[in-house]
C-alpha cells in the first residue's frame, strides 16, 4: 500500500520553542485515522506543515508523492476556519470563492451536504453559531476531491446529535483512495470510523496503532488506550 503521507526527521520551532521534534510518520492511502493528543501537544501546527500553510521546519513531508507547497496545497484539503473572509460576506459567496480558487472543488457534493447539514446560505459569515461556522467549514473541506484531508477539531461547538450524524457519514463522503487525518477531543465518538491513531506526546509522535491491534492486543478501546498513553501506564512498542 502506497503512503498518502510520508514525513521523515520533521523538526519545528515557534519563537525559538520547540514545538515538534524527531517526527517520522507514515499514513497508508486510504485510511481513517485520528491524530490525538492533548491540548498544545502540537496537532494542529503537524496538520498545518502537511497542508503546506506553516513554513520553515526541518526534515522532510511528502504528501501523496508532492514536497513543493504549492503541489501540496493542491492534494490536501484543510479544515480551516475561515478567519481570511470578512464577516459580512454571504455563505454562497464563499462556496463561490472555493469553486474558483480550487478546481477539485464540486459544487454537487457541496449541495449535498448543504442539505445534509442545513446550511443556510443566504446568511452571513457573523451570523453563524459556532456549532453552524463548524458544519460549513466540514462540508466546505469535504466538498473538494482531494487526496488527503485534514481536519482539525472539527466537531467542536456541534452538538452530540449532529456530531454523531456527520461521523456516521463521513465514510460514505469520503472517495476510496483519499485518506482522512482527523484531530478531535471526542475520542469515543469518532473511534467507530478510525483505522488507527497517531498519538503526540512531549513534541513528537509517541504511538500509531491499529485500531483493531488496540482491541485486539491491548484489550481496550480507542479512549482507553489514549488515556492510558497520557497518564503513563500504557507502554509504546
Amino acid at each position: 500500500m502506497t503512503a498518502a503521507i510520508e514525513i521523515k526527521g520533521l523538526n519545528y520551532r515557534k519563537n525559538m520553542k520547540p514545538i515538534l521534534s524527531n517526527v517520522d510518520l507514515t499514513i497508508d492511502t486510504g485510511k481513517i485515522v485520528g491524530l490525538l493528543g492533548e491540548n498544545g501537544a502540537g496537532k494542529t501546527t503537524l496538520m498545518r506543515l502537511i497542508a503546506g500553510v506553516a513554513k520553515g521546519y526541518k526534515g522532510q513531508i511528502n504528501v501523496a508523492n508532492e514536497t513543493g507547497i504549492a503541489a501540496k496545497k493542491a492534494v490536501v484539503s484543510f479544515s480551516e476556519q475561515l478567519l481570511g473572509f470578512n464577516q459580512n460576506m454571504k455563505i454562497e459567496r464563499i462556496v463561490g470563492f472555493y469553486e474558483d480558487v480550487y478546481p477539485d472543488f464540486s459544487n454537487d457534493k457541496y449541495n449535498q451536504m448543504a442539505g445534509f447539514l442545513q446550511i443556510d446560505e443566504d446568511k452571513k459569515l457573523s451570523q453563524l453559531s459556532k456549532g453552524m461556522r463548524e458544519k460549513l467549514i466540514i462540508g466546505l473541506a469535504l466538498s473538494r476531491q482531494a487526496k488527503v484531508y485534514l481536519l482539525d477539531e472539527p466537531f467542536a461547538g456541534i452538538d452530540s446529535m449532529s456530531r454523531k450524524k456527520i461521523i456516521n457519514s463521513i465514510i460514505r463522503w469520503k472517495p476510496e483512495d483519499a485518506t482522512i487525518l482527523v484531530s478531535d477531543h471526542y475520542v469515543s465518538e469518532i473511534a467507530s470510523v478510525l483505522d488507527e491513531i497517531v498519538v503526540i506526546k512531549d513534541q513528537t509522535i509517541f504511538a500509531q496503532k491499529s485500531t483493531e491491534e488496540i482491541r485486539e492486543k491491548f484489550g481496550e478501546g480507542i479512549e482507553e488506550y489514549y488515556e492510558k498513553v497520557y497518564e503513563g501506564t500504557e507502554m509504546h512498542d
